[in-house]
């Protein structure tokens, strides 16, 4: 046993920049870091292949929709920051890795927080966690609400008297759907169904291509180089893009290769960080700088290829809702006692969270601004910042001057300024819309 830590604990003192293909891989479902909730265990049988997809699934979200508003609001030059925060969050993805590889008993994000800084830091990463994903289900009632209004325009709701239409009427409307599914105690179906991430980000790409090729759109806007008062928006919605580091955990526990984890991250990174980029490239092209904060509400809902694209945006939101919310309403199930009926107060929870985000999201009901803050504040935090500490924390190269701790130092201080400048632009965004 002291020879196999003593093992592990001389892999930290090598710089991970030298050695990264020898380090652990992970993967399995996304959505198993939300079904481990439930206590289920995960067994390191997946292949390969299934890592690449898994990973591939955790990093294709809602994001792409909004790439070509960052790269509207930042001007061309602001790819420039899409590629360093993809590099920045590959190798915080890495550092994950290198934690767990000290301690075979990490298996979950709050885990690496706990084996770094104690109880204290379990409960700053499960916080960090827990209210991204809330906010992010928050912006999918939104995402729904603008769609729909885009394809449904007259549509109103009168409830006793009180007139409710527009984006507010399609918000109420889809929580409503949603509402069952989160009271489930089995999530496995909506899993399958919102593991198509990556098929849905591929439709979604080919249908707004095939759009702006063959619909009569073109190709033709020029754009603008570079536009310094929306760089901060810019990188806030780049950095939403890739949120999903809390899953990296899971996805290491259940891999049958661990050395092969790199190299599956930088695959994943690699794929869809072409994705994104295509997409913003592609949709500024488009409509320039009148892209709006969803690309899908710029397209014209009567062409078919559009339809696809709208349709299938629509549909992704919907499963993944309760797979979000879960780890939430499980974290507000343990403050009750256990002789409470734990049936009975999931449903509560469920119930509660789910109107909550209503009320967020009409309240603020602006996708792009909100996704920016929960990007800026939230993602940079939860998948760099926090890796980096406890990586330094773990591994004590912190005392010591190196390549290394250069390399982490960087990347600190431009995810720090990403957190002030971004937070505090998308803040003041939301304020003067409301």
């Amino acid at each position: 046993m002291d020879a196999d830590s003593s093992e592990k604990s001389s892999s930290l003192s090598l710089p991970l920049i030298l050695g990264a293909e020898q380090h652990e891989q992970a993967g399995s479902k996304v959505e198993e870091e939300l079904e481990s909730s439930f206590h289920h265990q995960t067994t390191a049988t997946t292949s390969f292949l299934k890592t690449c997809f898994n990973g591939l699934n955790a990093l294709s979200g809602v994001g792409i929709l909004s790439v070509p508003y960052a790269l509207a609001s930042g001007g061309w030059l602001s790819l420039i920051f899409l590629f360093l925060i993809a590099a920045s969050a590959f190798y915080s993805g890495l550092l994950i890795q290198r934690c767990m590889d000290v301690d075979s008993d990490i298996r979950t994000y709050p885990d690496i927080g706990e084996r770094a800084f104690g109880k204290k830091g379990r409960i700053l990463l499960s916080i960090v966690m827990n209210v991204e994903l809330y906010f992010v289900a928050t912006g999918f009632l939104i995402l729904e609400g603008d769609n729909l209004h885009n394809l449904f325009p007259g549509v109103e709701l009168d409830v006793a008297g009180l007139r409710i239409g527009g984006e507010q009427c399609f918000i109420i409307v889809v929580a409503l759907i949603i509402l069952p599914t989160v009271w489930l105690d089995n999530l496995s179906l909506l899993s399958y169904v919102s593991a198509s991430g990556v098929l849905a980000s591929a439709i979604i790409l080919g249908s707004i291509l095939w759009t702006g090729a063959f619909e009569g759109i073109g190709f033709h806007q020029e754009g603008t180089p570079l536009k310094w008062n929306g760089i901060p928006t810019a990188v806030s919605l780049y950095a939403f893009c890739y949120c999903a580091h809390p899953v990296f955990p899971t996805l290491y526990t259940s891999m049958k290769n661990k050395r092969q984890f790199s190299n599956v991250l930088l695959l994943c990174f690699i794929l869809c960080t072409i994705c994104y980029a295509s997409m913003a490239v592609f949709g500024y092209l488009m409509f320039g700088s009148t892209v709006q904060s969803q690309i899908t509400l710029n397209l014209p809902t009567h062409k078919i290829s559009s339809k696809i694209a709208i349709y299938t945006t629509l549909v992704n939101p919907i499963s993944k809702y309760a797979l979000m919310v879960t780890p939430v309403v499980n974290a507000a199930k343990k403050r009750f006692p256990s002789h409470y009926n734990k049936r009975l107060i999931g449903m509560l929870a469920s119930t509660t969270l789910v109107i909550s985000t209503v009320v967020v999201a009409l309240a603020i009901p602006f996708f792009a601004y909100l996704m920016s803050l929960v990007g800026a504040f939230l993602s940079v935090t939860a998948s760099i910042i926090l890796p980096c500490f406890c990586y330094l924390k773990i591994s004590g190269i912190y005392r010591r001057l190196g390549c290394e701790m250069l390399i982490i130092g960087l990347i600190l201080v431009l995810s720090a300024a990403v957190v002030v400048f971004g937070t505090y632009t998308s803040l003041g965004e939301i304020i003067e819309h409301l």
